[in-house]
C-alpha cells in the first residue's frame, strides 16, 4: 500500500506571490466579471445576472461542500448554467426565477439575499425547503457532471481517472486504499 501526502503545502512566499497576482489581476479585471470571495474565482456571465450566478455558485458549494475544492470548480459547474440560460429563454427563466424564489426565502427568515446568509446550516435549511422544486432539481442534477466530471477536480480526491485504456486496475493498485485515514 501506497502513502500520499495529500496536504496543501503553503509557504510564506507563495502567499505572498498570490496576495500580489490577486491585486494586479483585480486592477484589470473587464467590467462584467464576477469575482468571487477572497478572489477565488473569475468568471464572466453572459445571460444570467451577475448576482444570480454568484447566487449559483454558493447554492452549489452548499449543496455539494467539499472543503478542498476552491470555488473556481464551482464556479466552472455554473457556467453551464449560464451557457443553457442563453441557449433557450425558458432556462433563464428557471434560473433566474429560482434564484428570485430563493433570495425571497432567505429575506423571510434571515433579512439578506441567499448568498449573505451567514451560516452554511441556515443555508441548508433553506435549500431543504425547495428541494423538490424543479429549479432546485436541475442545479442539483446538473452539478454532479459539472463537478464530478471535471478533470482538475480527481487528484483533490484520489482518483486517478478511468483504468481501461491504462490496462485495468488490477495492475494499478486496485487494493490502494490512501484514501482511508490511517489508523
Amino acid at each position: 500500500m501506497r502513502t500520499l501526502d495529500k496536504r496543501v503545502k503553503l509557504s510564506r512566499r507563495s502567499v505572498l506571490g498570490a496576495g500580489g497576482a490577486s491585486l494586479m489581476a483585480l486592477s484589470v479585471l473587464p467590467t462584467g466579471m464576477i469575482v468571487g470571495p477572497d478572489s477565488a474565482w473569475a468568471v464572466t456571465a453572459e445571460a444570467l445576472k451577475p448576482e444570480s450566478f454568484a447566487t449559483l455558485v454558493q447554492m452549489s458549494r452548499d449543496i455539494y461542500p467539499h472543503d478542498r475544492l476552491a470555488d473556481k470548480f464551482y464556479a466552472a459547474a455554473v457556467q453551464s448554467f449560464d451557457a443553457a440560460a442563453a441557449a433557450s429563454e425558458d432556462d433563464k427563466t428557471l434560473f433566474e426565477n429560482g434564484v428570485i424564489g430563493l433570495d425571497a426565502a432567505a429575506m423571510g427568515a434571515h433579512g439578506v439575499p441567499y448568498a449573505q446568509v451567514g451560516w452554511e446550516i441556515d443555508r441548508v435549511a433553506l435549500l431543504r425547503g425547495m428541494e423538490k422544486s424543479g429549479f432546485f432539481q436541475r442545479v442539483r442534477g446538473s452539478l454532479v457532471t459539472g463537478i464530478y466530471n471535471n478533470q482538475e477536480v480527481w487528484p483533490l480526491f484520489g482518483y486517478e481517472g478511468e483504468s481501461a485504456s491504462k490496462g485495468g486496475y488490477i495492475d494499478r493498485g486496485f487494493n490502494d486504499i490512501d484514501w482511508l485515514d490511517q489508523v
